[in-house]
């Protein structure tokens, strides 16, 4: 399949001068596409442990984390030359990562293996703390801001748990809806909003008190998040429904919906001008470039197969 649309250069070019590289996961191909992000052309393909799923950078950003979850091992890329830095192995399960603020601790939730690892992180190396059985299928994390919980989906039991990260045990679980994943705070950790990829609808929890408090129907499969970095607006991707909801944060209701993508829709990132939304379509083997001016697909680009975690250097902030 080709290129769907023809832009000229310039009205693709972020507004860096010099070349950027954008990771795509490609997790079916237990690879890693880098595409070049002005000439929106892949530059190099690599391979990876098999089925890298998620990634993100070290917290001093020298390092891009893949995580492989099958051959149960981390690989640090340096973010701007896509080089292998090092291999990290004896991580087991690693489908989801993530830091806490304090970058204290390390965690990964293990969908096959049904737990979630604790790791303590002294800035180079990862120590396991404590390995916490977690059935069935835990699969997205999100920290709070003052370093105390993590909270992780569990999709196929369709609840939430909260993990006490100083004594490193289960403060308590929910349930919150079918097959839930993506989670996203809104501002000052007020809610806990949760994608739920077995309807069609984002569950707004109040977690303090441990209870749903509205829903925001979206599309079916509302999946994950990605903030478009000005406080007041998170786009949502609805998997099954193959378009993205736009959320307002304050009233909590969908403002736009992003139609005529690709199947599949899953994880995104923002160009560093804010001007265009990269997504992975997970059912293809397509990255598309969506301008948030018009709110329209204007590219896509050819990756490897079941396309999943998606990264740019320099990324905005993700709150």
């Amino acid at each position: 399949m080709k290129t769907l649309f023809s832009l000229t250069l310039a009205a693709l070019c972020s507004t860096s001068a010099h070349a950027e590289l954008v990771t795509v996961l490609n997790s079916s191909d237990a690879n890693v596409s880098f595409i070049d992000m002005a000439s929106q052309k892949v530059t190099d393909t690599i391979p990876v442990g098999k089925e890298p799923h998620h990634l993100m950078a070290s917290p001093d950003n020298k390092s891009l984390i893949v995580a492989n979850s099958i051959s149960n091992s981390l690989v640090l890329l340096d973010p701007r030359t896509g080089k292998v830095q090092r291999w990290i192995e004896g991580i087991e399960d690693p489908y989801q990562l993530g830091f806490s603020y304090d970058k204290k601790w390390f965690v990964t939730a293990g969908l096959r293996l049904n737990r979630v690892d604790i790791y303590h992180y002294d800035g180079s190396n990862f120590a396991l703390g404590k390995r916490v059985p977690l059935a069935d299928t835990p699969s997205h994390l999100a920290f709070t801001k003052d370093n105390k919980t993590v909270f992780v989906t569990l999709q196929e039991s369709d609840e939430l748990a909260a993990l006490d990260l100083d004594t490193q045990t289960v403060k308590w679980k929910m349930k919150v809806g079918k097959a839930p994943a993506g989670l996203f705070f809104t501002p000052d950790d007020k809610y806990l909003l949760v994608g739920m990829t077995g309807a069609d609808y984002v569950a707004v929890v109040d977690w303090r008190t441990q209870k749903v408090v509205k829903t925001i129907h979206t599309d079916r499969g509302a999946h994950n998040f990605r903030s478009l970095a000005d406080g007041r607006r998170v786009l949502v991707t609805n998997r099954v429904g193959s378009t993205i909801s736009v959320v307002d944060l304050q009233s909590l209701t969908v403002l736009n919906t992003i139609t005529g993508l690709l199947p599949g829709p899953d994880d995104m990132e923002l160009t560093p001008d804010k001007r265009y939304l990269w997504v992975t379509f997970r059912f293809t083997r397509f990255v598309g470039v969506i301008d948030l001016q018009t709110m329209k697909l204007v590219n896509t680009i050819h990756v490897g197969k079941s396309p999943h975690g998606i990264y740019f250097p320099d990324r905005a902030p993700l709150g």
